[in-house]
């Protein structure tokens, strides 16, 4: 018996155990994380952006908890999906780049949910697999009762897939995705506990902001004007969102936790330091996230302390008091700081941006051939969208060269380890509290240095031994 059906057997035991009350399983809080698609650190009212308009995003970040320092687990989309779905850094499910998948084997925040009794929905953005009938990496599959949901990012007026059923639909694009979650969250909500996973299609690119999000921004270039709109129009979409939520009974234990995918964008976007999306330094890594939890977090407060993507299903699972899956996890439980007690990360975060290309899933395209397949009545439509190679170990990581950007956060140090082919690797270390642009290379002279070089290297043999299929 593999790891993912043992997994299930103690959970389930767990569940019977302690939630065969209704009542008891309703003590449960409902919980709903919603994330953006390419939105940086500085793409925010609150973090100080001079245009930009987020007035629902500054509401609750000022009422609620506000992270400073969080970090993405990658420097684009997928692979930080990945983490947030598994608490583990993507490589270790080969999800290296855009547009590679979830293993089927890797136990989903999700499928751990549903085993203490929650309802689970996805809404919006996948780009973690397939979102037809059938594939073994569909959000289905991969845990979720309901999904309404586009393999890729999606703009406005988007044909989306409701569990493989392609379904076209009229309106800005955050905002049909809110309503789909909307109708999940009113059918469940005082009935079960349930998990409602958001993510936009916005701000990625092309950027099409709806006409009345574009109104504040008609002093702006063309480019300029869509970018800030389509921002302005998730924040439109966020406050109903949060705000129909905020009108439930019971709303008190309800948990929302905001974040982005990915640093900011190069030319329109506002990073939260040197480089942007796709790099491994601070303005590709760090991102906005907010947490409400009104029951719990009853004063408005910020922390410091880093935090990243990975970190959000150990959390969930401790909330909860669910054992987390018996396979290498890189997140840690936030628990501690949400409760206010933990003021220093003692563990270490691991970033590794390996050389691998990304897989291109155009969501508009691909949608429109199923929308057209579906109405002959196929179905599935062009069969190789089920993504049937997501099990395979297509690649061999050479443990000698251990190619591209990685990075190791020991708070307030930062080792950038850079290895190309055939040249050795080089390595950056910054000191983030005295230097957040990362421009004083410190390596010469800091003695921690070796240490931290080190550390990061046994984590990536780790990561390694996971992705050559040593957890399962």
């Amino acid at each position: 018996m593999h790891r993912k059906a043992t997994f299930y057997i103690v959970l389930l035991s767990f569940f019977f155990l302690h939630c065969t009350e209704q009542s008891e399983n309703l003590d449960l809080p409902n919980i709903i994380l919603v994330m953006a698609d390419d939105q940086g650190w500085g793409d925010m009212g609150y973090n100080g952006h001079p245009i930009v308009q987020t007035p629902n995003f500054d509401l609750m970040a000022s009422t609620s908890l506000r992270f400073d320092r969080f970090y993405a687990a990658a420097p684009v989309c997928t692979p930080t999906r990945a983490s947030v779905m598994t608490g583990r850094h993507p490589n270790r499910m080969g999800a290296f780049n855009w547009g590679h998948t979830l293993r089927p084997k890797e136990i989903t925040l999700a499928e751990a949910l549903k085993t203490q009794g929650y309802r689970t929905g996805h809404f919006g953005k996948w780009h973690l697999g397939s979102v037809r009938q059938g594939s073994e990496v569909n959000p289905g599959a991969s845990g979720f009762d309901s999904w309404f949901s586009a393999p890729n990012f999606f703009d406005n007026d988007p044909i989306l897939s409701r569990e493989g059923k392609a379904v076209k639909t009229i309106g800005e694009s955050s905002m049909v995705t809110v309503d789909a979650a909307l109708d999940f969250i009113e059918d469940h909500h005082g009935q079960h506990p349930y998990l409602a996973v958001v993510w936009f299609g916005s701000p990625h690119l092309p950027h099409e902001a709806h006409a009345i999000d574009q109104q504040s921004y008609q002093n702006q270039n063309s480019t300029r004007m869509h970018f800030y709109g389509e921002l302005t129009g998730m924040d439109r979409a966020f406050g109903k969102l949060r705000n129909q939520v905020r009108s439930l009974p019971g709303n008190e234990q309800t948990i929302i936790w905001y974040c982005s995918d990915n640093g900011g964008l190069p030319h329109v976007g506002a990073t939260g330091g040197r480089g942007h999306k796709g790099q491994v330094y601070e303005g590709g890594l760090r991102v906005p996230a907010i947490l409400e939890w009104p029951s719990v977090i009853r004063t408005p407060r910020y922390t410091d302390v880093p935090c990243v993507t990975s970190d959000i299903m150990p959390t969930l699972l401790d909330i909860i008091g669910t054992p987390a899956p018996n396979v290498p996890i890189d997140g840690i439980s936030l628990l501690p700081l949400i409760k206010g007690t933990m003021t220093v990360r003692k563990e270490s975060i691991g970033f590794w941006n390996y050389p691998r290309p990304g897989v291109r899933t155009p969501s508009k395209s691909w949608m429109e051939e199923l929308f057209a397949a579906q109405q002959t009545g196929n179905m599935v439509g062009d069969s190789s969208r089920l993504r049937p190679e997501a099990s395979d170990i297509v690649h061999t990581i050479d443990l000698d060269s251990l190619l591209g950007h990685s990075a190791w956060l020991k708070w307030p140090y930062k080792l950038h380890r850079i290895a190309r082919r055939d040249t050795l690797p080089y390595f950056e270390l910054y000191n983030l509290e005295k230097d957040p642009g990362e421009k004083n290379n410190l390596l010469p002279m800091e003695t921690k240095a070796p240490a931290m070089q080190q550390s990061l290297l046994s984590w990536q043999q780790s990561v390694v031994n996971s992705y050559q299929g040593a957890d399962y």
